[in-house]
């Protein structure tokens, strides 16, 4: 952060707060999923906010010593977001809106930074069952291996293990009993996209890019959909879609409603020179 603060010439202090805003103000509403049959480890999810946030959106590359290299989707000034890195380790987030913060344990984008850092799902897992995070989410790590839920509130952080068929689904309400912890759901329509995004993976023959890119399509509720449309009522929308591929460390990424791509991205944190470069703006 203290990076981010000197290289854009702004005060250290306004780049925290973008890094604790999800401590601050609730609001991402987000449909996320991994997948794991045989050899194939997918992880996916639409990505949704007000409409005025698409122009902050950058794919960031980020190189250092002894570490993964991580390619990311994130908002400007924020270091920790939604991406993958050349250890095959990917992360997803969902907003969840519960009572409750805990100034002693990681922010939530501090929390998905500790993740992309990681070698294994399993040492994210540990990383993140040490640290604890602050406020109430729920992050998605995956690997090669498969994925797990971690539903975290100010007080614990509640595991969700991949089902008999590899799957782990989540949106932006509890699916885990949290004691002691009071939850305001965030989004009405929350239940009806987990519900409609467990039964797209069910039926499908097994998970691969393209198949899960579909699913992210779907418009059954619209406008408050997987694949969200904005409203009078609310600027809320699917800004930007990403489906990881953790076997071959690859992620497709499309900007704009999935059904209204405005531009297309490839994260190869392997391969910098055609995976991307630092700060591309979309």
């Amino acid at each position: 952060m203290r990076g981010v603060a000197a290289g854009s010439n702004v005060p250290f202090s306004s780049i925290m707060v973008l890094n604790v805003r999800s401590e601050i103000a609730f609001g991402d509403g987000c449909t996320a999923l991994s997948w794991k049959i045989g050899n194939t480890s997918i992880l996916a999810q639409n990505w949704d906010w007000q409409h005025e946030q698409k122009e902050n959106l950058i794919c960031l590359h980020i190189d250092r010593h002894g570490k993964p290299s991580i390619e990311m989707i994130t908002e400007g000034g924020i270091i920790g977001k939604i991406g993958l890195n050349s250890a095959g380790v990917g992360v997803c987030l969902n907003a969840v809106r519960a009572r409750g913060i805990d100034f002693t344990r990681l922010p939530c984008h501090l929390a998905l930074r500790l993740c992309l850092d990681s070698d294994s799902r399993g040492g994210a897992v540990v990383a993140l069952q040490r640290a604890g995070v602050a406020s109430s989410c729920h992050i998605l790590v995956a690997d090669a291996g498969g994925g797990i839920g971690l539903e975290c509130s100010s007080i614990d952080v509640i595991e969700i293990p991949m089902s008999s068929e590899g799957l782990v689904v989540h949106t932006n309400h509890y699916v885990k009993e949290h004691l002691r912890v009071e939850e305001n759901i965030l989004f009405e329509d929350s239940e009806a996209r987990l519900a409609k995004i467990s039964m797209l993976a069910r039926v499908s023959e097994s998970p691969d890019v393209k198949s899960v890119r579909l699913m992210l399509e779907d418009e059954e509720g619209y406008p408050t959909a997987i694949n969200r449309q904005r409203t009078e009522e609310t600027s809320i929308e699917t800004l930007f879609s990403i489906v990881m591929d953790l076997g071959s460390v690859t992620a497709d990424v499309r900007t704009g409603r999935p059904s209204e791509v405005e531009d297309k991205l490839k994260l190869q944190p392997n391969n910098r020179e055609e995976g991307g470069a630092a700060w591309v703006l979309f």
